[in-house]
């Protein structure tokens, strides 16, 4: 890390704090040449691969505006999204990659709002799974009522 000040190639960190949400690092260094201090931030890239084969830096904010389409007209608060966007955002970063295809963002997102809310599920689900015909729907739906049932049994 080269010195703003001076531009000497090296430093040595004095200091290390992780950032609030978790996702930087925050370091304070020390310049060898000129004994100022400055500040850097480090944090992990993650990249989206559209469609179209165009990188971008992952958002939570798309993942929020994606799924606030779906949820439109049902009982979800932006807390609620905004936690659906934090679990997608560590799910994908668990699995230790730098990029990731869109699809599989979209499909990541499916079991967290199936959860939250199963009629903005059937919403995103039938986009992201390709839904073409009724019977989707209905095995879908199928699929959920399934669940339902085992969720009920068991208390």
């Amino acid at each position: 890390m080269h010195c703003p000040f001076c531009r000497n190639p090296d430093s040595r960190v004095v200091d290390s704090r992780t950032a609030e949400d978790g996702s930087s690092i925050r370091r304070r260094r020390q310049c060898p040449a000129c004994g100022r201090r400055f500040t850097t931030m480090e944090a992990t890239s993650l990249s989206v691969i559209k469609r179209s084969g165009v990188s971008e830096e992952f958002s939570r904010s798309k993942i929020v505006t994606g799924v606030r389409k779906a949820c439109q007209g049902r009982p979800v608060g932006d807390d609620d999204l905004a936690k659906l966007a934090q679990t997608v955002e560590e799910r994908i970063r668990g699995l230790g990659v730098a990029e990731i295809d869109a699809d599989e963002v979209g499909l990541a997102i499916l079991e967290p709002l199936r959860a939250l809310d199963q009629i903005a599920y059937l919403r995103f689900a039938s986009v992201y799974q390709g839904f073409d015909t009724l019977e989707d729907f209905e095995a879908a739906i199928a699929s959920l009522r399934e669940e339902q049932a085992e969720h009920t049994e068991g208390e």
